[in-house]
């Protein structure tokens, strides 16, 4: 099953069901398909996966139910995208992987890594399909990451490789936004600046992961078997302005740790909730690593997309621009 996220007419966060491109609205699950009224299509999918056991199969029998009353779907152009999950439908964290990919591992002349290197982001740098990314004061450098976004449907601990797959609850595609001044790369770096490697604010800065609006059960993809993941820049000036710039075009069958490892290695020590997002690594095609290097500047847009779940595009603004005001 395809779930997306979008703001109603009223303004109200919920969810329907994607079907061939087109919205069966959470309003249509509940008048024509006669959804449990605990599942509340008002509370976001993470929010569900936490406090609501079993209403994914709720949702395919109202979907069903309402198609076969003559439920009418909706164009995805009608209603505003709105994360998958997060950041009020967030589960308790949000677990990134670096160095998941050979090739990324490569084109940053380091080793392949015996473990994933894991980071945390967190709720406030969750952003939508189409919202701003805003590039605060005192960077220069930001960059986009592709990436497979994996959300955890049950409470894991000390999970076996084995074990995990019972507790991925569906996909999303992300985009871990990053300041490569800030983290110290020395490409990044302006004569006389020296980077404070400051993963926290480098990674984790507002709106630094952008979150696609479609949710995708592990019984339509298989990140194992392969899905073709591509990330492109779209120049707001220059020659090339307006025209796609592929960046990255990778698989996810080339993950150095899967999806079931990543679980389980992390589940190890820090117990996975219902809602968690893991961030899987991205492929090469970064602009740090580029000659010479390529960073998103305001104007450019940065579009992710992955094969089988969707993509997330997004404007790239300037602090001094910020459509957000004082929040």
């Amino acid at each position: 099953m395809r779930l997306y996220a979008y703001e109603d007419r009223y303004g109200d966060e919920r969810f329907g069901v994607l079907l061939l491109g087109r919205l069966l609205t959470g309003s249509q699950l509940e008048k024509r398909g006669g959804l449990d009224p605990a599942v509340d299509t008002h509370i976001g999918i993470g929010s569900q996966l936490a406090f609501q056991d079993g209403w994914l199969r709720e949702v395919a029998r109202a979907a069903r139910r309402a198609l076969k009353h003559g439920a009418s779907l909706v164009g995805l152009d009608e209603r505003r995208p709105l994360p998958a999950v997060g950041p009020g439908g967030l589960g308790e964290k949000i677990v990134c992987a670096g160095l998941n990919y050979a090739d990324h591992v490569s084109e940053g002349g380091r080793t392949l890594p015996e473990r994933p290197m894991l980071f945390a982001k967190f709720a406030n740098a969750i952003v939508g399909d189409g919202d701003a990314i805003i590039r605060p004061p005192g960077t220069n450098a930001l960059d986009l990451e592709v990436e497979l976004g994996v959300v955890i449907g049950g409470s894991a601990r000390r999970m076996t490789t084995e074990e995990a797959p019972a507790f991925i609850a569906g996909y999303v595609v992300v985009n871990d936004v990053s300041a490569r001044d800030w983290q110290g790369n020395p490409r990044a770096l302006r004569e006389g600046e020296k980077g404070d490697g400051q993963w926290l604010r480098a990674k984790g800065s507002d709106t630094f992961l952008p979150v696609g609006p479609v949710f995708v059960t592990p019984d339509e993809v298989d990140p194992a078997a392969g899905l073709r993941i591509r990330s492109w820049r779209i120049p707001g000036e220059g020659p090339d302005a307006g025209s796609p710039v592929l960046m990255q075009d990778g698989n996810t069958a080339n993950m150095l740790f899967p999806v079931a490892q990543l679980i389980s290695m992390i589940s190890q020590q820090v117990t996975l909730r219902p809602g968690d997002l893991i961030a899987t690594g991205t492929p090469a095609g970064v602009g740090v690593f580029r000659d010479p290097p390529v960073f998103l500047e305001p104007g450019d847009r940065v579009r992710c997309e992955i094969e089988g779940i969707g993509a997330v595009e997004n404007p790239i603004v300037d602090w001094t621009d910020d459509p957000r005001g004082d929040i």
